[in-house]
Formats: C-alpha cells, sequence, structure tokens
C-alpha cells in the first residue's frame, strides 16, 4: 500500500506542474527565503526522528548517538568503495545537461519525463522519507521533498513541457515499494535495532539544509549503507 507521504509527494508534483503552467518562475529574490523555510522544516523533520529513536537514560542516550555516529563513518566508508554519490552525480549531471540544452532545440516530451524523474528520485530523502513513513507512519520528511519537487516541476514545465508531471508515476512506484520495505522492517525488526536505523537516518537528514542552502556539498548518498549498519551494529552488540 503506498503510504501518505508519497501521495503527498505526488500531488505537489502535480500542483507544481499546473501552478508552472500558469505563473513564471518565483523570482530570484524569493529563492533564498524558500531555501530557508524548507531547511527549518528539514532540520524539525530530523530532530524529530532522532527523538523519536532516542529513548532510556541520559547514558543509553549517548551510546544510542556513539553507535549512530560510528555508522554513519563506516557507512559512508561503504559508501565511497561502492561510489553510490558518483553514480548518482552522474545521473544528475545528465539532467543538467538536457536543462543546458535549453534554446538549442526542442526538447522532446520524453525527455523531461526521464529528466525530472531521475531528479525526484535520486536524493537521498526519497529513500529516508519513504522507510520512515513506512514504519512509523511519519509522512513529514517526504511532505517536505513534495515541496521541493513542486517548486522544481513549477520550472522545468517551462523548459519541457507536460512530460515533466508523468514523472509522478515512477516516483509513486519507487518511493511506494520503499515504503513497503519500511513497513516490513518495522514488523521485523525489534525495537532498538529499528530505534538505531531512525536515528541514523535522522543524522542524514540533518545534513540535508548544509546542501539546501548551498553551505557545503555533502555526499549524502554516501551515507545512505548507514541505516543498515547502525542496526547491525545494535545486534551485534545484543548477541555479545
Amino acid at each position: 500500500m503506498i503510504g501518505l507521504g508519497t501521495l503527498i509527494n505526488a500531488a505537489l508534483i502535480l500542483l507544481g506542474g499546473f501552478v508552472g503552467f500558469r505563473s513564471s518562475a518565483l523570482a530570484e529574490r524569493y529563492q533564498f527565503q524558500i531555501k530557508g523555510v524548507l531547511s527549518l522544516l528539514t532540520i524539525w523533520v530530523a530532530a524529530r526522528m532522532m527523538w523519536q529513536g532516542l529513548n532510556g537514560t541520559f547514558g543509553q542516550v549517548m551510546g544510542q548517538l556513539g553507535t549512530a555516529f560510528l555508522a554513519l563513518i563506516l557507512g559512508n566508508l561503504i559508501g565511497k568503495l561502492l561510489r553510490i554519490q558518483k553514480g548518482l552525480d552522474r545521473l544528475g549531471q545528465w539532467a543538467q545537461d538536457k536543462l543546458s540544452k535549453v534554446g538549442e532545440d526542442k526538447q522532446p516530451w520524453s525527455e523531461g519525463f526521464v529528466t525530472a524523474t531521475l531528479l525526484f528520485c535520486v536524493g537521498p530523502m526519497a529513500v529516508l522519507g519513504a522507510i520512515e513513513d513506512g514504519m512509523k507512519g511519519d509522512y513529514r520528511l517526504l511532505a517536505v521533498k513534495g515541496l521541493m519537487d513542486g517548486l522544481a516541476t513549477m520550472g522545468l514545465v517551462a523548459v519541457f513541457g507536460r512530460g515533466v508531471m508523468l514523472a509522478v508515476l515512477p516516483v509513486v512506484a519507487y518511493q511506494g515499494l520503499m515504503t513497503i520495505l519500511g513497513r516490513w522492517l518495522g514488523m521485523e525488526l525489534s525495537e532498538p535495532l529499528a530505534d538505531a536505523m531512525r536515528v541514523s537516518g535522522g543524522l542524514i537528514v540533518l545534513m540535508i539544509p548544509v546542501v539546501i542552502l548551498g553551505v557545503r556539498k555533502v555526499p549524502l548518498a554516501d551515507y545512505l549503507p548507514s541505516l543498515l549498519i547502525a542496526p547491525l551494529l545494535i545486534w551485534w552488540w545484543q548477541q555479545g
């Protein structure tokens, strides 16, 4: 079953497309304010994820945070070895190359569909948000992603036309599968293992505003293996 977060994400993409047909892109002077609001919303979602995952005494909370940070370090190493971020960067560069050709020739309808699909699906928010939606029914991260996707759609429809809006179909399919995975994990993982995954995910989400505001380029996708490493560390310690 598709999660509420994915449905909200899809609705905001379609809304952005309809608005984009009827109005010009948002004025440049509003871009920083929009990024600021999105960053604050993302920080709030990250804090909520971590709050839900941290529990127990002060010492136990410190141990959970230590486990999450260790998982981030190990996950980042694995991500770099697998070249996850570099692979996604290549896909993103392909999309940017398509956008840079605007005005040189007429863009095919299918180009808008493929470009928008890549832009909306390759980021870590799609994975983290859908899994969180499946595990806890928390749709907030996907709602923030939906705002970002909707704003992007407003600009993309002026370049590629209606094909951009059809990207909602693979977004729903992809995030729907991730939500099902999250729902399965929520049923199969014990509470400590699920909490470890949630805290690690919250720390990854906490880095997203740095990218949104352009403060620093962070290879967020390389940290995704941390979502598996964190519960594995807890399980390993429990066995000891």
